[in-house]
């Protein structure tokens, strides 16, 4: 799936005049966490219920011992001031907004947002928005990918088959360090692991073959500085 597939489109969005309280009350209203910032169409910032956890109304602005400040850097206290103080949205907004393209990967929209601690990503094509990508639209992505209905069991000798050609494609296990048998459905893993996580790692992927009844293990763990 690309990025165009599952956005939602006809985003609400602000206006850098717009009041803080407005952008709070929509928020609310409709039980979203932030809203992009449009100037004539154009993408120019973020707004997010984040902005909003240090503010002089509530009492969550950053109050230092005079020494302190006396010592900090003069543009950055001016910059929480503007910040904690802003009555506008394009006072408060962040600028630098990272943004995806329709035709983009559910992969690649994924690592942005990892790499950037995000939650949502507008879409722009010729810097205009036509939709926004947040975790709520992942997991619109996560039901329509996953089947209604199992598909059909395999038998003992292509359940072993399938689970050793995905081992094998696994940079997580090493070669040959996993025996795999196959009896009536019921799984047997023998061998070895370096880490404990592949434990749970192997169990998973011998789960996903339709057809396993069950998985049991004699795994052993050696320290991988022993081994070398």
């Amino acid at each position: 799936m690309k990025v165009a597939d599952i956005m939602t489109r006809g985003v609400i969005s602000l206006a850098p005049e717009d009041t803080l309280r407005k952008a709070a009350e929509l928020m609310l209203r409709y039980d979203m966490s932030g809203f992009p910032v449009l100037d004539r169409g154009k993408l120019v910032g973020m707004i997010t219920q984040g902005d909003f956890m240090r503010r002089v109304e509530t009492g969550t602005d950053r109050p230092r011992p005079r020494w302190i400040e006396f010592f900090a850097d003069p543009g950055l206290l001016a910059a929480e001031y503007a910040h904690t103080h802003a009555r506008t949205v394009g006072e408060m907004m962040t600028r630098n907004v990272v943004t995806v393209g329709e035709d983009a990967s559910l992969a690649e929209a994924v690592e942005l947002m990892e790499r950037h601690h995000v939650k949502r990503l507008p879409v722009v094509k010729r810097g205009v928005l036509i939709g926004i990508v947040t975790r709520v639209n992942l997991l619109h992505a996560f039901i329509a990918g996953t089947p209604r209905e199992q598909p059909a069991p395999l038998g003992d000798a292509a359940i072993r088959e399938q689970l050793i050609a995905e081992l094998g494609r696994q940079p997580w296990i090493s070669p040959g360090s996993v025996q795999v048998a196959v009896e009536q459905g019921v799984v047997s893993l023998t061998g070895t692991i370096r880490d404990e996580r592949q434990r749970a790692a192997l169990r998973v992927a011998a789960e996903n073959i339709p057809g396993v009844k069950e998985v049991v293990e004699d795994l052993r763990e050696i320290d991988p500085a022993v081994v070398g």
